[in-house]
């Protein structure tokens, strides 16, 4: 079973792929608790236009600068060692 909670009420469905589409139709933050993994998030935005979400939110999440980060680091500490 999947639970999707939200702040006013708990509903089961017997597939992820279920709770998901609910969840989508609640626009709001929920939780899925399912057999063993919890995900949290306000589920739905499948499109980015313009640098804004279609509730008009602005999008600005940037890989760059993130997930690299550590590694460039690395490379510039060998670097200086280097001299």
């Amino acid at each position: 079973m999947y639970k999707v909670v939200n702040k006013e009420q708990i509903v089961e469905f017997d597939s992820l792929m279920k709770s998901l589409e609910y969840a989508k139709t609640l626009e709001s933050f929920v939780t899925i608790q399912g057999p063993d993994f919890e995900v949290v998030g306000c589920f739905g935005v499948d499109s980015i236009k313009d640098g804004v979400c279609p509730d008009g939110v602005k999008y600005d999440w940037n890989k760059e600068g993130r997930i690299g980060r550590v590694k460039k680091e690395r490379e510039n500490e060998s670097d200086e060692e280097d001299y």
